[in-house]
């Protein structure tokens, strides 16, 4: 079977509903006719220069082949990843039907596919290094074509030892440099920064943004890896109270309230779970009513943190953690019709 890259829009909005319709969407605006009817790629292309007659060769034929793919390519039994916008995790999906059309749906959503989610919680730095480049394909609609990607990806979900990955992979569309920077810096955390190393790396951003804090020692923590407040003698407000979990599962909602309850008996008046792994649904379900009191940090947010302080950090974390500034053009990936450069029709 296949395996499908399906995205969720430029900001993950409509990643939402493609979990609770369990569907995965062609989310092309103004795409109201049935693309079923075409059954060839002139038909296609024509169908694409008369609904965006301003796009240039280029962008049809990167839209028809992305089309095309989910008109016809894709099969029951298929599997689809889609990535998270929100969070360092993979949705991936057993496709159980073919491209469907209503043409009473809110726009975008008139093409179809149903999906069975089998995994809302795959975090993205499990995967092998091939797989993850496949990820970063700048496609909203693409093929994982990296050997045995099916099986690899099963295993994973099901807790069995990984399938050893090929020595390469031709064939993929260009990459999203940015989030291929943003898994290398993951994979060097994770092998440098284990373990206790993850709480010093939380405290060294803390550190950065002006508070003063205290760790406690490798070692049955009571639920305190740091506190920190605000001033050089940490007297200041607010007082945080910081739990760090660097394994690679999720953590469940028990975790959030040990912290609420440790918060307590430290008279701290805020929180943070930093979760490598990320965070399941009971905890997602409490953001918003623990929003005044706690702040979740997944291994995305922590990047997202170091990045934003990397210069004041610590000169010796520096050393450990050594980063530099890359740039390089904005990748035009989409536009306000939902396109993206993709594969071409075969």
């Amino acid at each position: 079977m296949a395996v499908w890259l399906v995205r969720t829009g430029r900001q993950g909005e409509h990643e939402t509903k493609f979990l609770h319709d369990n569907r995965i969407y062609l989310t092309w605006y103004r795409l109201r006719e049935d693309i079923r009817a075409h059954d060839n790629g002139d038909s296609v292309r024509e169908l694409i220069e008369r609904l965006y007659p301003n796009w240039s060769k280029a962008k049809v034929s990167n839209s028809l082949g992305q089309w095309w793919t989910f008109a016809r390519k894709m099969k029951p039994g298929d599997l689809c990843v889609t990535p998270s916008k929100f969070k360092p995790v993979l949705y991936v999906g057993s496709i159980t039907g073919d491209c469907q059309f209503d043409a009473a749906a809110d726009e975008p959503y008139f093409h179809y596919r149903d999906v069975k989610w089998i995994e809302t919680g795959l975090v993205r730095s499990r995967l092998d290094q091939d797989l993850r480049h496949s990820l970063n394909a700048m496609s909203t609609i693409a093929a994982i074509r990296c050997d045995n990607a099916e099986k690899r990806i099963r295993d994973l979900i099901a807790g069995q030892p990984p399938t050893p990955p090929p020595n390469g992979n031709d064939g993929e569309p260009p990459l999203d440099l940015e989030r291929l920077g943003l898994d290398g810096i993951v994979s060097f955390i994770e092998r440098h920064f284990k373990g206790h190393g993850l709480a010093r790396l939380v405290e060294a951003v803390l550190q950065a943004q002006g508070y003063t804090t205290y760790r406690s020692p490798p070692g049955p923590d009571k639920g305190i890896d740091l506190l920190a407040a605000p001033g050089p003698l940490g007297f200041g407000r607010p007082r945080i109270c910081v739990q760090v979990k660097s394994t690679a599962a999720p953590v469940d909602r028990p975790t959030l309230d040990q912290l609420i309850g440790t918060m307590q008996n430290v008279h701290a008046e805020q929180g943070l779970l930093v979760s490598w792994g990320g965070f399941k649904s009971s905890i997602d379900r409490e953001e918003a009513a623990q929003f005044f009191r706690v702040r979740l940090w997944d291994q995305d947010k922590l990047v997202e943190q170091i990045l934003g302080h990397y210069e004041s950090l610590d000169a010796d974390l520096r050393a450990e953690l050594p980063l530099k500034r890359v740039w390089t053009l904005a990748a035009q990936d989409e536009d306000s019709d939902g396109t993206a450069t993709g594969p071409t029709i075969e």
